[in-house]
This record gives structure tokens, sequence and C-alpha cells, in this order.
């Protein structure tokens, strides 16, 4: 299994960024015999961490090694800080362009990753499942699935926040400062349901979310609104709870199940 970091200059935020991948070009024929995975081209998963989560998370919590052996994927993951992979007004904060286009762009040509839509997927928790479904709806030419768990699906829940308020997550004054006018976010381009209904209105393809969420998990309300909303729109996804808080033990058990379900509706 190839594993590495690496590190380049990003556009999108004017600086050095880091990179985390697991591609499983050099596993050896006999330990894939029967693997049907292997009998297709190698696919690609750009994985997001959560709040206060770096682009080791998914490696040395997760299971991004055991997903790239068992699926033949490539696995890439990145760091964007605190900022709900959000695009942002200010120069080298472009982190809904950096993960959703210049990744992909620079890691296809470092890597000569598949450039298909079918063989291009992104997943993440928390905030990064927010990062997830936001910039597969930004960028639905790009990725043919999303995977979310445990999403930080909190647009609703903020639009109603006042200076001095807090939540579980973070204040209102962050809140401001990622997500913008908090008076006109639930109108805004960092809502993944006007993002949603624009690429529908457009005529272009909303790629299939897989979405979970434990039952004991403090954001377990927030999925419900997306569930809703997804399921009115007829979109193609499917939605799994069970038993289970905001952790790695859930996320670890329900990040093979979304992939499964995204490789077999690509």
């Amino acid at each position: 299994m190839a594993t590495g970091r690496l590190r380049f200059y990003s556009l999108s935020q004017m600086g050095q960024a880091n990179i985390v991948y697991v591609i499983p070009r050099d596993v050896p024929e006999f330990m894939t015999m029967g693997n049907k995975n292997y009998e297709r081209p190698m696919k690609t998963l750009y994985l997001l961490h959560g709040i206060s989560g770096n682009e080791c998370d998914w490696e040395y919590n997760g299971i991004a090694e055991d997903i790239a052996f068992k699926y033949n994927m490539a696995v890439i993951m990145v760091t964007a800080g605190n900022n709900f992979y959000l695009d942002r007004k200010a120069t080298g904060c472009q982190y809904c362009t950096y993960v959703g286009k210049e990744v992909v762009e620079f890691t296809r040509k470092m890597f000569g990753l598949s450039d298909k839509q079918e063989d291009t997927l992104i997943g993440g928790l928390s905030m990064g499942g927010f990062g997830a479904i936001h910039t597969g709806f930004a960028f639905p030419e790009t990725f043919g699935g999303v995977i979310a768990l445990s999403s930080a699906l909190i647009i609703h829940q903020i639009a109603s926040m006042k200076s001095g308020d807090a939540d579980e997550i973070a204040n209102y004054d962050y809140y401001k400062e990622v997500f913008g006018d908090l008076d006109k976010v639930e109108e805004s381009d960092a809502n993944p349901e006007v993002l949603y209904d624009r690429n529908v209105k457009e005529g272009k393809t909303n790629p299939p979310v897989y979405m979970a969420v434990g039952t004991e998990d403090f954001l377990y309300q927030n999925n419900q609104i997306m569930k809703k909303f997804l399921e009115d729109k007829g979109a193609k996804m499917k939605y799994e709870e069970g038993p289970g808080i905001h952790d790695w033990t859930f996320w670890n058990a329900y990040i093979t199940k979304g992939v499964e379900w995204v490789l077999e509706n690509v």
C-alpha cells in the first residue's frame, strides 16, 4: 500500500497545504484475487476531517488504508482548518475551491488518478460531512457520489443566532466570520440546499448522497432536516441511522456502508 504525505503550494489558500494519501497501486495480485473492485479501474475518495481535525485523522483514527485496499480506491485526505470547507471573501480563504477543484486537479496530475466523475467521490464526518455535501453540490460535474457522516448541517440553527449566542460547537462571532451574514445565510451559497436547487434549475445532476448519523448524536436533529429536504426533492440518496454518538466507533462502522452504497449508485 503506497502511503505518504506531501506539501504543495495552494493558490486558493495562498500558502503551503498538506495532503495525506493512501493509494493501492502496489498491492500484490495474490492479495486481490476474488475482489471484484480490482476488476475495474481504481477510483478516488476525498475524505474531509471534522472541526479541530486535520489531514491525519482518517489515517490515524479512521480506516483509510482499509478502504483503499478493500475497494481499490485512492484515498486523499486534506486539511482545511475550522472553516466548514467554504469560500470566503478574504484572500487565501477559498476552502470550497481548494477541496472541490484545486486538490482534485493537483492529485489527478500528481498521481495519475481518473478524471471521470463516476470515479471521483467525496466524503467526510461532522464538519467534513457538511463539507462533503456542500462541495459535492458546488461541483456536481466533478463528484459522482457523496458520503456524509454525522454531518454538521447547522445552517438553519445558526440562522437565528444573535451576538453573544453560542452552541455546542462555537459562538456567534465564529459563525459570522465563517458563514457571513447569519441573517442571510439560509439564502446564501453557504447553504447546500441553495446549491442543490440551483443545480436542478440549471439542468445539472446532483450527485447521489449517502447520509448516516447516530441516534444519540447531538447533531441528529440537524441531519433530519437535510434528510427531509433531499427526500422532498426526490434526490437519489440513502439515509441510515443506528445506536451511536459523535465518535470514531460510529464513523468507522458507517464509512464502508457509505462507500458500498455510492459505488452501487454512481
